[in-house]
């Protein structure tokens, strides 16, 4: 069983940054790789950012690439997702997401286990 606790997120303004952290349990975080999706109200949850279990390669959506940067601490079993330049559509619930595979995908089914999610709301 894993455990996946997320943290970070707030209410920003547009332009701002933040910095989600995402800390691991329960397994060998470094086996897999890790994700990050998020979902606003009324949509499907999306794909954000992936990073492979050694942190080598990294996967971004169109939607944030340029502004968000995915990284991983393998000593302190925790993925963070730096978002700078934040927008208004970047609003929503951000999960982190726990991979059933060693390389990078973007579906959430090949993630198979979930944190609980922290809303992040940018508003002027």
């Amino acid at each position: 069983q894993v455990q996946l606790v997320e943290s970070g997120g707030g209410l920003v303004q547009p332009g701002g940054s933040l910095r989600l952290s995402c800390a691991a349990s329960g397994r060998t975080f470094s086996s897999v790789s890790m994700g990050w999706f998020r979902q606003a109200p009324g949509k499907e949850r999306e794909f954000v950012a992936a990073i492979s279990r050694l942190g080598i390669s990294t996967a971004y959506a169109d939607s944030v690439k340029g502004r968000f940067t995915i990284s991983r601490d393998n000593a302190k079993n925790t993925v963070y997702l730096q978002m700078n330049s934040l927008k208004l559509e970047d609003t929503a619930v951000y999960y982190c997401a726990f991979g059933a595979t060693t390389t990078i995908r973007s579906s959430p089914d090949n993630y198979n286990y979930w944190g609980q999610g922290t809303q992040v709301t940018v508003s002027s």
